[in-house]
């Protein structure tokens, strides 16, 4: 599972260290990271390490939070539940925005959360992610006690996978019926991101050069991006005094790109703060390079995950297998 939604969330995953000090020239190990679960908090303009409980007051007068995460690592998971509920105590109006749910699958998320359903049923006929239950349960389970609407703000996955193959004019085939689900000016991109998102794609090795079909994955991700900035932006119009934190793969976040530039193209007045994940395969001496302080206004610093495949061989099976299975799905 994690191995997949590396390649389709696109994250950036990238093991990085920190000083207190951040001199040019040496890093300073921050104390050790005992299990998986723990995690250490920087804010980048102080160059500092900084409690949960001291974010929480920086944050509270943010319009909008991005949590970038690596999907499935617990350690993140931990600190997304940690931080919703003392967001929660401090400003209670909160609205939680999530990537892993699409636009399409908002009446079945709603329906569970008024209780009409279980958890199984949502798991099922919504579908949510392999790793519900384990990554996201916990978020959706403290909205549904303390009554928080949870906004579905992902494009359709079975559009963002046609976009992927067929490229941006897949969208003129779309039935009345699923354009309702397609955001307003959908492949808005900042330059800065296309050359970022061709980086990462060339050191996946998933394309040697510029080609059609990585044209059409850029705009997959692009559409992506600005239906979950519509999404936030339409939550912040309905209810303006709510704090809107927001779950995203750490790709669509990073350095203010992604999902964040196209939420300021929208609403350029919106008060935004990034968490931004790094992560430490030596968890005795975890540190961070001074690049990373441009990943967000805070870093999250967590363990690695273990590598879903050590022998090249397994790995491009994996993938030859992943996308032999997204072919397999029709378009219209």
């Amino acid at each position: 599972m994690n191995f997949v939604r590396l390649i389709c969330g696109l994250f950036l995953s990238i093991a990085v260290g920190l000083t207190p000090a951040f001199s040019q020239d040496k890093r300073v190990s921050l104390t050790p990271l005992s299990t998986l679960y723990d995690y250490h908090l920087i804010e980048t303009d102080s160059q500092t390490p900084i409690s949960l409980a001291n974010l929480v007051k920086k944050l509270a007068d943010k319009d909008v939070i991005f949590i970038g995460e690596f999907h499935g690592n617990h350690a993140i998971h931990l600190f997304q539940a940690q931080l919703q509920a003392r967001l929660y105590q401090q400003t209670p109006h909160q609205v939680l925005s999530m990537e892993q749910f699409n636009r399409d699958q908002q009446t079945i998320l709603n329906r569970y959360l008024d209780s009409e359903i279980g958890e199984k049923t949502l798991i099922k006929e919504a579908p949510t992610w392999s790793n519900y239950a384990g990554s996201y349960r916990p978020v959706i389970e403290f909205a549904k006690r303390h009554f928080i609407p949870v906004v579905a703000a992902n494009a359709p996955a079975n559009t963002v996978r046609c976009v992927g193959r067929l490229g941006k004019n897949y969208l003129k085939k779309l039935a009345d019926s699923d354009l309702q689900y397609i955001p307003s000016n959908p492949f808005y991109s900042d330059p800065a991101y296309q050359a970022q998102f061709e980086q990462f794609m060339q050191a996946g090795k998933a394309s040697h050069k510029r080609s059609s079909q990585s044209n059409n994955s850029y705009f997959a991700q692009l559409l992506r991006d600005n239906s979950m900035a519509e999404s936030i932006n339409s939550a912040y119009q309905q209810s303006p005094n709510s704090q809107i934190l927001h779950l995203n793969g750490a790709f669509h976040s990073n350095s203010g790109l992604g999902t964040v530039a196209a939420l300021k193209h929208r609403n350029p007045k919106l008060n935004i703060a990034i968490i931004s994940p790094v992560s430490q395969k030596q968890l005795d001496h975890p540190h961070i390079e001074l690049s990373d302080l441009k990943l967000g206004d805070y870093l999250l610093i967590v363990p690695a995950q273990p590598d879903d495949y050590v022998q090249a061989a397994k790995r491009r099976a994996a993938m030859k297998a992943m996308f032999e299975n997204a072919k397999s799905k029709p378009c219209l």
